[in-house]
């Protein structure tokens, strides 16, 4: 906390004169976001020619993977360093054990070998977790109503190694198994992928704000139960700081915190805490809030985009995934 100072008082200090102009504002700005902030989460569907609109994210659009390549060149060229993939699975293919999170032809190894292929120097996120390819619905293997840790665990060293073999830069487990960060470490470092960087959703929380992600990835009809008994409660701070700290020194390179905006203390405590390059989800229902005010004229979207995207750096973020990312870029490159 900033102590009032005894010697600056009205009239001889007048806070406005740092904000009286707009180049003043600049200088004094303490946070500043910039694109190199922003990571672009993409949704990929099978098919050719083909976008779907996400109901329930306006403005948000699933690509098959001939037009996926050229929206992810329109994201370089404006400067985003980063996107993360996600998959639409086809509910053939989805079945108890998940195997088709570790096919090295499933839908977001290919995408990401046409990406790499066409623009290698932006980096590519893939997501580990078996949701997508799960006919329960869960991040992990299910039996008898419980989800089975140690079994999940299996499956997702498998589905990292063939997405790191497809050209992944960033791996991002979202599971929130216990003990997977230390496992798909070995089984990257085993097969040769010392390089590949592990950004851990280390405090991912058991939140309603996830809907219409599940919306666009086709899960959330299939789920049976919620995810509570492996993601966090809402109510607890402290506990994120002992996943951080297992995730950290079981091998991970970058953390997050999932949700975004309702855990910004979390955030803060995460970087204050540890010092470790710390990301922040800005999650599907976030954003669809957002979209909902500005199509009933109750707010304005660029306005509160921007507002809602300093307060990621204002709680000491390294970067924010969201789903604004091409529109705030747009706004960033035109000052």
């Amino acid at each position: 906390m900033v102590e009032a100072l005894p010697h600056r008082s009205y009239p001889s200090t007048r806070m406005r004169r740092n904000r009286r102009e707009p180049w003043i504002r600049r200088l004094v700005a303490e946070n500043k976001l910039s694109v190199d902030d922003l990571i672009w989460p993409i949704f990929v569907i099978d098919g050719e020619n083909t976008t779907e609109q996400v109901a329930s994210m306006p403005g948000v659009q699933r690509f098959t993977i001939d037009l996926l390549v050229d929206v992810v060149g329109a994201a370089k060229d404006l400067g985003i360093p980063a996107i993360s993939l996600f998959p639409q699975t086809n509910p053939d293919v989805k079945t108890p054990d998940a195997r088709e999170a570790y096919n090295p032809d499933n839908l977001v190894c290919k995408a990401v070998r046409a990406i790499k292929s066409a623009h290698p120097d932006i980096g590519v996120m893939c997501d580990v977790a078996l949701d997508p390819y799960n006919s329960d619905g869960h991040d992990g293997i299910v039996k008898d109503g419980r989800i089975l840790n140690d079994d999940s665990i299996v499956a997702l060293c498998k589905q990292s190694v063939v997405q790191a073999e497809a050209g992944c830069d960033i791996l991002g487990p979202s599971d929130m198994m216990d003990g997977r960060i230390a496992a798909m470490r070995d089984a990257l470092d085993s097969d040769g992928f010392q390089d590949t960087i592990i950004m851990s959703y280390a405090a991912k929380y058991a939140s309603g704000f996830y809907n219409p992600f599940r919306d666009a990835i086709g899960s959330g009809g299939a789920m049976k139960g919620d995810k509570k008994t492996y993601q966090m409660n809402p109510y607890n701070s402290d506990e994120a700081l002992h996943e951080v700290a297992l995730d950290i020194n079981e091998g991970a390179d970058m953390v997050m915190v999932k949700p975004g905006l309702p855990y910004l203390d979390i955030v803060h405590r995460v970087k204050s805490t540890f010092g470790v390059p710390t990301y922040a989800y800005h999650v599907s229902g976030e954003y669809a809030m957002l979209q909902a005010a500005n199509l009933n004229g109750w707010l304005n979207y660029e306005i509160v985009m921007m507002e809602t995207l300093a307060s990621f750096k204002r709680a000491g973020t390294d970067g924010v995934l969201t789903y604004c990312a091409l529109d705030a870029a747009r706004i960033l490159r035109n000052g």
